[in-house]
């Protein structure tokens, strides 16, 4: 008898994106005219760069020769790509890496799941609350989850609420943990601490010895100067801390897959018998046993981002969805509805009107104005009262959104 890994059960169903789902087919199918524009998903609309485009016609080429055909390639990714991502996205930054710390794989979803496979299963994951779903669905599906409370928290995983009331600043937990979830600029809130307030959690990391999963797949759209773009530039955080990267939201590769995960060899994890071990090895066995590499085309457009006119072309991306991204803002802000994010990152968090719980304002945006976003309830218990709005759309589709919007809500 095969039995199965029971900890599958105990998710829920994929209960946000199919409810979001099953509500706009139900509306579409009522008002078959309307126009509706969705500014709740995550992903791109612009095609990938060009300088990308043609690096990747370039590689196509050389699969089809003889002499310059490439099989399998490292697990790690290739130095060509790695020495360009340490030389443009870390040194300008005043961090050091070594080529080995670096490892190219297909998205920081893939990544920031798998980083639990090289920890125990009685480690304590703390999570910032709102939280985006996969931090904690992985560690479900490994058995750290505990059951799951009418509360919408399951118990044994420590939830630091990031609200209004705090500024979107986490404050560090009181109970043990072992690892312990970041993301900025945040998915959902759109929000960013400060290097000053990032200290706070090296330091309490180095002693307690947690380990901090950083994931700054937004770090591309920061524009204020005190927020970092990487941990690492944070003394000692080498030690401590796991940082995720992607090409998704900066280069348009969210259909492309590229990413890449950096893990010091000063970074530490312990035996039951308080051996330490580097972090840097057990990722690279699991790396090397799983994970057969990045398609060398996939690389080769990714090291594309790097040259001149990729730099030019990403920026002007970036542009394209701030220039969106300070529209929804200012408009949403304009009606009297206390708005965040937006400045640091693609995502605006929004605290409902009203006294409308999180589906009841998705359904009144749905009904009244045809526009789609995401109801922060999906996102954690600390999500409810809030709604999150994308600069991932078209800016034409963006333009006329906000227009509708501010027509509605309007003071």
């Amino acid at each position: 008898m095969a039995h199965i890994n029971e900890n599958y059960l105990k998710l829920p169903g994929s209960y946000l994106f199919s409810e979001i789902a099953r509500r706009v087919n139900v509306f579409k199918d009522e008002n078959p005219e309307a126009d509706i524009i969705r500014l709740g998903i995550g992903d791109v609309t612009k095609p990938l760069p060009e300088a990308v485009i043609k690096e990747l016609h370039a590689a196509v080429d050389e699969m089809a020769d003889a002499s310059t055909f490439r099989g399998y390639g490292p697990e790690q990714g290739y130095d060509f790509l790695i020495e360009k991502i340490i030389e443009f996205d870390f040194a300008p930054h005043g961090v050091n890496l070594a080529i080995d710390e670096v490892f190219v794989s297909d998205g920081s979803k893939s990544d920031t799941a798998n980083i639990q496979e090289i920890f125990g299963t009685d480690n304590v994951i703390a999570i910032t609350d709102p939280v985006y779903p996969v931090y904690v669905d992985s560690n479900v599906m490994a058995g750290r989850s505990g059951t799951l409370g009418a509360d919408g928290k399951w118990s044994d995983m420590v939830y630091i609420p990031c609200t209004a009331e705090n500024g979107f600043v986490p404050q560090l937990p009181t109970e043990k943990v072992d690892l312990i979830y970041l993301c900025f600029p945040n998915n959902p809130t759109g929000t960013t601490i400060s290097k000053e307030q990032l200290k706070i959690w090296v330091d309490f990391a180095k002693e307690n010895q947690v380990i901090i999963l950083y994931d700054a797949a937004y770090e591309a759209y920061i524009t204020e100067a005190d927020v970092p773009h990487s941990i690492y530039e944070i003394e000692g955080a080498k030690e401590v801390a796991i940082e995720f990267r992607s090409f998704s939201k900066n280069a348009g590769f969210t259909g492309t897959r590229c990413s890449y995960t950096v893990v010091p060899k000063e970074c530490m994890g312990y035996t039951a018998s308080g051996e330490a071990i580097s972090l840097n090895g057990l990722w690279n066995r699991r790396q090397c046993t799983k994970f057969n590499g990045t398609p060398y085309i996939i690389q080769k457009g990714a090291e594309a981002v790097y040259t001149a006119a990729g730099q030019a072309q990403i920026k002007a991306l970036i542009d394209y969805y701030m220039y969106n991204a300070k529209l929804i803002r200012e408009g949403v802000k304009s009606t009297g509805i206390e708005v965040f994010g937006g400045v640091n990152a693609p995502y605006i968090w929004l605290k409902t009107p009203e006294g409308l719980d999180s589906w009841s304002f998705f359904d009144r945006l749905l009904n009244e104005v045809h526009i789609v976003g995401t109801p922060g309830a999906g996102f954690g218990p600390s999500g409810e009262g809030y709604f999150r709005l994308t600069a991932f759309g078209t800016k034409e589709n963006t333009e006329e959104a906000i227009e509708r919007f501010t027509k509605k809500f309007k003071l």
